[in-house]
């Protein structure tokens, strides 16, 4: 299993999925989104996997203005802006397995992988 966690120190859920992975002694990689956004080529793969650019926003994200502008924009521009503003806009943590990613603290999912 290749894990890849992408969240920030200061996120709940980005916590308790390192928990989650460390109970099960399963080796991670941390990727703190404040450091190092997605690659584009990450930001896709994830997009595909986990159904949409709308499954990765963050319903109650930082940014109440960007939040309130998503829903206007065409999908392209949708796109360039959620990858642009990752840290604020997007539901965390993401969790990559290979092919497969989750948004979200979802465990139900992560114990399938195993």
């Amino acid at each position: 299993m290749n894990v890849q966690i992408f969240g920030t120190k200061k996120s709940a859920d980005t916590r308790k999925a390192e928990r989650f992975f460390k109970e099960r002694r399963i080796k991670y990689q941390f990727i703190d989104l404040k450091e190092k956004e997605m690659s584009r080529g990450e930001f896709q793969s994830v997009c595909q996997a986990v159904g949409g650019i709308e499954a990765l926003i963050d319903p109650n994200c930082r940014d109440e203005d960007l939040q309130a502008l998503l829903p206007y924009l065409g999908a392209e521009s949708k796109m360039r802006t959620v990858f642009e503003n990752q840290e604020a806009v997007l539901l965390l943590p993401i969790v990559r397995n290979g092919k497969q990613a989750t948004c979200g603290y979802q465990p139900e999912i992560w114990k399938k992988w195993s």
